[in-house]
């Protein structure tokens, strides 16, 4: 018969442990989907092996997210770690611990003593008090230094948790010499941090059966002890291992505020060689550009930049492009037409000409002064010709403006007719996509940012 009491706020325990002044505490936040805690906890693990700072010893692979900042006086550090199938052994740190985790889909058992020296197996097994975490949750858990603890899933093939743990001052508690100056010096990770029972008392911890320690069990919905309790544990075990059964792994991504600069279409710049382009008329003409801050520029003049711009072109060719250009080439080889593996734009990139841009780029003319360098690449088919500028100008602020336009003339019918056929492809994607991947790239911003239309 469940003994519950029902609480309108967060359910709570707090337990006071012989040998220590501070109190455990564990609130239960939040109840998630059926089976999300494996899921959870399974993705989170391959984020966090992946990691720099990786560690996976003592059954509690961790990482560290965040060091300290002691220049700003800030000694707290934040941990990443899962607790598996096999939970981990009782241990103990110098400091205080917060953190807020997710149980598995079989949900935890915390298990806390506040024995200060353990030399008594027995006794230690009888100072032990445990709370009970249901299936899928979200949970805070707050002790202090010197608390004997152990984490371990409460039914066999699902994880105990994963966990965000604030180690609110690195250097606080009787730390040895040795970790003290490891830990100032930054290289500190949990299982450094870490002190486990004796021998002896860990293999008598082993054997023990914890059912019949002191035990509270926090929950919402309905008392874990209820048939209703039973059955919705019962539910979310067999949807936990599902849910990993049937996941995918994970990728993440990475943007900021340059990622999200507009790519835009904008008229022909005054001063650009474009518009001396062609004495006939042009079939085509555009303009895209990007704006960039002069704080997130490279340090050098515009034609320094303008040479990134073009290097990138060659080093960070949009995938998406490059396979279009495939397709367009088996089309058109049999015509005797030319072809490329870069996007047309910017293809003579891959040619040779006697004039040349910084000492090894192939142009068809350059300007370069204290605000603006620009370039003319481009080439003669059958039935058409092309010029496209990319140019990098400075204002009075230090800001930029970095564009790629082209210019087309059609030769015969069969020139307007394969202009009709890629004008919108070209101007809607080809080119700023073109000009966004070369911008990243030659910003070297992380893999994956990209520029948006605008």
């Amino acid at each position: 018969m469940s003994n519950a009491v029902a609480v309108r706020s967060f359910p709570n325990a707090t337990l006071p442990l012989t040998g220590l002044q501070q109190p455990v505490e564990v609130t239960l936040i939040a109840q998630l989907g059926p089976g999300a805690g494996d899921a959870l906890i399974a993705n989170t693990a391959d984020c966090q092996s992946a990691h720099p700072e990786f560690r996976d010893e003592l059954d509690e692979p961790s990482t560290r997210l965040h060091g300290m900042a002691p220049a700003g006086g800030d000694f707290s550090s934040l941990y990443a770690f899962v607790v598996g199938e096999r939970g981990h052994p009782f241990h103990r740190h110098a400091g205080p611990r917060v953190f807020t985790a997710v149980a598995g889909s079989s949900g935890a058992q915390l298990r806390f003593s506040g024995l200060p020296v353990v030399a008594d197996s027995a006794e230690f097994l009888r100072s032990v008090q445990c709370v009970d975490i249901p299936p899928d949750a979200l949970f805070t858990v707050r002790f202090g230094s010197e608390t004997w603890h152990q984490f371990v899933p409460r039914a066999p093939g699902h994880a105990a948790l994963f966990a965000l743990s604030c180690h609110t001052n690195e250097l606080a508690g009787a730390l040895l010499p040795e970790l003290r100056a490891q830990v100032a010096a930054g290289v500190a990770s949990i299982p450094a941090l870490t002190e486990l029972l004796p021998e002896a008392v860990q293999s008598a911890v082993a054997q023990h059966d914890f059912a019949s320690n002191p035990a509270r069990a926090l929950s919402f919905t309905a008392p874990t002890r209820s048939l209703a309790g039973r059955a919705c544990a019962s539910i979310r075990r067999r949807a936990g291992a599902l849910r990993v059964a049937l996941r995918r792994r994970v990728a993440g991504f990475i943007e900021d505020g340059l990622a999200l600069r507009p790519v835009r279409a904008i008229d022909v710049p005054a001063d650009s060689m474009q518009r001396l382009q062609f004495d006939a008329a042009p079939y085509h003409d555009d303009c895209f550009a990007v704006r960039l801050a002069a704080a997130e520029l490279p340090n050098g003049s515009p034609a320094a930049i303008l040479a990134m711009v073009l290097d990138a072109f060659l080093e960070h060719r949009p995938t998406s492009v490059s396979l279009m250009m495939r397709v367009r080439n088996l089309l058109v080889r049999p015509l005797g037409l030319r072809t490329s593996p870069l996007g047309c734009p910017v293809s003579s990139l891959l040619g040779s000409s006697t004039c040349q841009f910084a000492g090894r780029f192939p142009v068809h003319g350059q300007q370069s002064n204290e605000r603006l360098a620009e370039v003319v690449l481009g080439a003669d088919d059958k039935h058409l010709k092309f010029r496209s500028c990319v140019a990098v100008r400075i204002d009075a602020d230090g800001n930029a403006l970095i564009t790629l336009g082209t210019r087309v003339v059609v030769r015969n019918a069969f020139g307007r007719f394969y202009m009709a056929v890629i004008d919108r492809v070209h101007r809607h994607y080809v080119t700023p996509t073109l000009l966004r991947t070369a911008v990243n790239g030659a910003l070297s911003l992380p893999a994956g940012l990209a520029l948006r239309n605008g």
